[in-house]
């Protein structure tokens, strides 16, 4: 089995900067020996090794393994949704016409899509948490997909349909619908991001299914 090359180094086998580039190193390091050798098999000694800190430093920052292991999904989750809302914020606000909302949504789905499909920590978390979620009941909760995207989604389709913008008899299946049509074919299609399909493919997935979300939910699309 191949070794995992330490992490951040610099100087005397250490990582350059302070506290948080040390838990920085931790905790890319603890993500992909976690998704290689499961949460069991991988010890402390070897997650000190490949991000060049002491075992010490770890326990410093980290009460144990387990609190190691739910902080590594929960803080690389919580950037991936950081980044997710800074898109959404950046196409759906202040959508004022039908073709607002068609150019916005079209804008949100291809970036998320593209982030989401070349994020490098994305593929190892995913597959850590199908590997690991039936002996940590915390990630059932935490679930594959942050509900603080789709309840964010939901609410901005909830405001659109009040405007008669969009016809939605549940915003919050609407968002799920709009998900599903787009990350959804982009997940199918890469293998939650094991395979690597071509930017301009990733982006028609994504704008096809706005298209398909948008033929579905247009104004007086519920009222027969």
């Amino acid at each position: 089995m191949s070794q995992l090359e330490p992490l951040g180094r610099s100087g005397p086998g250490r990582p350059s900067g302070g506290s948080e580039q040390k838990r920085a190193a931790i905790r890319t390091a603890a993500l992909h020996l976690f998704e290689r050798d499961g949460f069991a098999r991988t010890s402390m000694d070897a997650i000190a090794a490949a991000a060049g800190v002491s075992k010490r430093t770890i326990y410093n920052h980290y009460a144990d393994k387990e609190t190691l292991f739910l902080s590594v999904v929960r803080d690389t989750y919580g950037a991936l949704v950081e980044a997710v809302m800074a898109i959404m914020d950046r196409y759906l606000t202040d959508l004022a016409d039908a073709a607002d909302v068609e150019r916005g949504f079209a804008s949100f789905a291809r970036d998320f899509a593209v982030l989401v499909s070349r994020s490098s920590d994305r593929p190892p978390l995913i597959r850590l948490m199908m590997a690991e979620a039936s002996h940590f009941p915390q990630l059932q909760a935490d679930q594959m997909r942050p509900r603080g995207i789709t309840a964010a989604l939901a609410e901005r389709l909830a405001k659109l349909a009040a405007r008669g913008l969009l016809d939605l008899p549940d915003a919050e299946d609407a968002a799920n619908h709009l998900f599903a049509l787009t990350m959804g074919q982009v997940n199918n299609r890469s293998m939650f991001g094991t395979v690597l399909p071509p930017e301009d493919e990733i982006v028609r997935m994504a704008t096809s299914g706005v298209a398909a979300f948008l033929r579905a939910y247009r104004p007086g699309a519920f009222s027969g």
